[in-house]
């Protein structure tokens, strides 16, 4: 509850700050319109689009109010069928988010790490460290589609792969998530990524099998045993909480008589590089040209239209 007041007096007074700057401005360019000064005028034309864009952003998070947006986020990317395809694609949305998180100021840490067979990556985990990372990742769940001329098909023949992204809020203290020993198969391995002479020498790397669920996570990114054991132990905890949330809403929806489309195992987006470009979002309709600046990090505009479509 405190660490939520704060969160919130943070808000307003980020608020506060930003129409200060506004009134300033609007003293400042009265000024400039009653002196005819046109150093003013440029002055003010220089601070307006900084300002604008800081609005645009505190507008979003405004709408970040779920139990647990303002948390950390632990996003899992899987290549659909297709082979190396998919597997480069899966490997293309995992520096997509990466470079979203570079520009956001977010940390990133990759958990564990499949490579494919012969280009990009099977399955990757990572986590985004930061302030609002769930809130603003919680709108990429579901399945995203490729279409192009295939860098690995030598006719030069147009492919569609798909691959999956879930999402899933790093729990704090608050939120307990029972897991009985009984109920948890522990295998180690050896790190399969890179990491220095010491991954491959020993079994390091953790993988936790939930017999009940079948739900099953594994890190390899520690040097240690127990700190990959640790990790994985919140990854699961992720894992069962959003399964026992799924599972409310499902009948919730039953009790309603709505049936509504789960988004995870539903397309949510297509990006087209062939035959024409254009990336488009099937729950809010919302395209974007380009496609070259979705691909380098630029999520914004599906973010914000997400939330609206969302409230």
């Amino acid at each position: 509850m405190q660490k939520e007041h704060g969160q919130l007096q943070d808000i307003i007074k980020s608020w506060e700050g930003k129409w200060e700057e506004l009134e300033e401005m609007e003293m400042l360019l009265d000024l400039a319109m009653e002196e005819n000064d046109s150093d003013i005028e440029h002055e003010v034309a220089a601070t307006i689009d900084p300002l604008q864009e800081r609005i645009a952003v505190a507008e979003v998070e405004c709408m970040l109010s779920g139990d647990h947006d303002a948390n950390n986020a632990i996003v899992d990317i899987h290549a659909g069928a297709g082979g190396t395809e998919a597997q480069d694609w899966a490997s293309i949305l995992l520096r997509m988010y990466l470079r979203w998180a570079e520009v956001k100021g977010f940390k990133t840490d990759i958990l564990d790490y499949l490579a494919g067979d012969e280009a990009g990556v099977k399955g990757v985990t990572i986590m985004v460290t930061g302030h609002n990372a769930y809130g603003y990742l919680r709108s990429e769940v579901g399945i995203h589609r490729l279409v192009r001329i295939s860098p690995f098909d030598a006719s030069g023949r147009r492919h569609t792969s798909f691959s999956s992204v879930m999402v899933m809020p790093e729990l704090d203290d608050t939120i307990e998530v029972e897991i009985l020993d009984k109920d948890l198969r522990v295998d180690t391995y050896r790190a399969s990524g890179s990491g220095g002479q010491h991954v491959n020498k020993t079994d390091s790397a953790i993988r936790l099998t939930h017999l009940p669920t079948g739900i099953v996570v594994q890190c390899q990114n520690e040097r240690s045993q127990h700190r990959n054991k640790e990790t994985a132990m919140k990854m699961l905890s992720s894992r069962l909480y959003e399964l026992g949330k799924e599972k409310q809403d499902e009948a919730k929806e039953d009790l309603h008589g709505d049936k509504k489309g789960i988004s995870w195992g539903s397309q949510i987006r297509s990006y087209v590089l062939q035959p024409y470009r254009l990336i488009k979002d099937h729950r809010t309709d919302v395209e974007v040209g380009n496609v070259d600046a979705v691909l380098d990090g630029n999520l914004d505009p599906f973010i914000k239209a997400y939330l609206l479509w969302e409230k």
